[in-house]
């Protein structure tokens, strides 16, 4: 059995706010480590005693791996706590060398935290005792410069945690910290990497999903709802149920009335839609995967045609980003599915896009009534299920 009896979560990127910031963020990380861990079904408590938290637990390894996975948090190390006493500490880190071979190398790094005379020891005293504990009960020789493993003791005034395992977490800002945003989501690669961005750097997202009826692929919907729940799952304390938008309506009218604009006037649609939800939602913004280029209605000047249609800003936390670093992202998020599934908008695309419109040409081509349409069909939204 492991060593270790508890783990020890760093926070994200809010170190240099305020002190009455940090305590806030901290406090919501705190809980959603909570809820995290109750949803995994691992019995923890979680306290918030200094500028980290303490989960104790007898699965500590599952709990770091689970806590590592929410925005907010930098990193989670399972560790050894013990009394703030030295001779505690090297017995804590000989129990973590007992798994340790001797042709592998180490290192001991250590931080001793609070007031001067709060310990009997020094840093270099931890360093040096501890590594004369690990090299005696493995037999192994130090490498400060390219250690195989690394004894990380970090001690505060009345305990000390000592680990040798660093899971690094996505960092960023808690959830909710930022207000609520909603993100246009389907069953592709693009929009739940967007969704996570954004959830990273502390917004609460609301997906809302059009629903293309007969124009989407017969996978299209169920693929764009299992996308949304598989990232709901790093932010288990938030509202993250999609809204569903009848949009069958809507591509009608769109494929009807137009020819080499029709893209864009779907996407002004989808906006217009979104931002209905997002009114209703108290959202300050909506959100979109889209990335500059990467497809006929995503140039630079197709992209200011389609933001027109709506009054809230559209965030695209893809804007700069390159496809290969997009999938890589939605393997580590756990979305990849197969890109060559039918989705809806394949079938929707004219055969000779418009490339660079202006604002004039596409209102005038489109049918009368559109943006009325969605932004109707927005505020009719189902609130699906996760």
């Amino acid at each position: 059995m492991s060593a270790t009896n508890a783990v020890l979560v760093g926070y994200g990127d809010f170190g240099a706010k305020s002190s009455a910031v940090r305590a806030k963020m901290a406090e919501r990380v705190a809980r959603d480590v909570e809820a995290a861990l109750a949803d995994a079904g691992i019995d923890a408590t979680v306290e918030r005693p200094w500028s980290r938290l303490v989960v104790s637990t007898d699965r500590p390894v599952d709990a770091a791996r689970a806590a590592a996975r929410l925005p907010g948090v930098a990193f989670a190390r399972p560790s050894v706590a013990v009394d703030a006493d030295l001779e505690a500490i090297c017995d804590a880190a000989r129990r973590l060398a007992a798994d340790h071979s001797p042709d592998r190398t180490y290192a001991v790094d250590s931080d001793r935290i609070g007031p001067d005379d709060a310990h009997d020891f020094s840093s270099r005293e931890i360093k040096v005792a501890a590594g004369d504990a690990v090299g005696a009960a493995s037999g192994a020789r130090v490498d400060l410069d390219d250690p195989d493993r690394t004894y990380r003791i970090e001690v505060r005034e009345a305990e000390a945690f000592v680990s040798v395992e660093r899971v690094d977490g996505p960092g960023g800002l808690p959830v909710g910290s930022q207000g609520r945003v909603a993100v246009l989501v389907s069953g592709g690669l693009d929009s739940p990497v967007a969704m996570w961005r954004l959830l990273r750097r502390g917004c609460e997202t609301i997906p809302v999903y059009v629903d293309l009826g007969d124009y989407g692929g017969s996978d299209h919907r169920a693929r764009a709802l299992e996308v949304v729940r598989t990232v709901a799952e790093r932010a288990p304390r938030a509202d993250l149920r999609p809204r569903i938008v009848d949009g069958e309506p809507v591509v009608e009218r769109v494929v009807e009335g137009t020819t080499s604009t029709r893209m864009l006037s779907l996407r002004r649609a989808m906006l217009a839609a979104a931002e209905a939800v997002a009114d209703r939602a108290d959202a300050h913004s909506v959100a979109t995967g889209e990335a500059l280029g990467q497809k006929s209605s995503q140039t630079g000047a197709n992209l200011a045609v389609t933001d027109a249609a709506v009054s809230l800003p559209v965030h695209r936390p893809l804007l700069t980003a390159d496809k290969p670093d997009i999938v890589a992202e939605v393997r580590d998020l756990g979305t990849y599915t197969d890109a060559t599934l039918p989705v809806g908008c394949d079938r929707v695309a004219p055969s000779h896009p418009e490339t660079n419109a202006t604002l004039d040409a596409v209102v005038a081509a489109e049918p009368d009534g559109l943006l009325d349409l969605a932004r109707e069909a927005g505020r009719d939204a189902d609130v699906g299920p996760l």
